[in-house]
């Protein structure tokens, strides 16, 4: 049976992850505007930085690591804002927060993530975005 669109792009996440340095958690993303591809980006440690995968994770007070830049921060970061505005984002897992923030300030219009992330205050800064959560084995 053929995947759906959404199908097919998470599975694109999914490959991008294995590009990740860090230990704790792989997370990729990739924005879809008009079924093409704008952009991609996995989580990682800065340019030129150390990476969690050869001196462990920086974890904060709530046991997030936070030596990486996320994923969905490098895809915006790596597409041109004209791209971005109504695109979709296909996250391996729900964004926190932040990521919830920039999504939606960048312009991205639908959120499909495959992974739950425990965090009712994301309600707050999706609105106007479609967010589905596509659970998957």
């Amino acid at each position: 049976m053929r995947k759906s669109w959404d199908e097919y792009f998470l599975d694109i996440a999914d490959v991008v992850a294995t590009r990740s340095t860090c230990n704790k958690l792989a997370v990729g993303c990739v924005i879809v505007k008009e079924r093409a591809i704008v952009s991609t980006g996995y989580n990682g440690s800065i340019q030129g930085h150390e990476h969690c995968t050869e001196v462990g994770c920086l974890l904060n007070e709530q046991g997030r690591c936070i030596r990486t830049i996320h994923a969905e921060q490098n895809a915006i970061i790596h597409a041109r804002r004209n791209e971005i505005q109504g695109a979709t984002a296909y996250v391996t897992h729900e964004p926190c927060e932040t990521c919830s923030k920039l999504l939606n300030q960048a312009g991205v219009r639908r959120i499909v993530f495959s992974h739950p992330y425990k965090n009712e205050r994301n309600r707050v800064f999706l609105q106007g975005v479609e967010v589905v959560h596509l659970a998957r084995e």
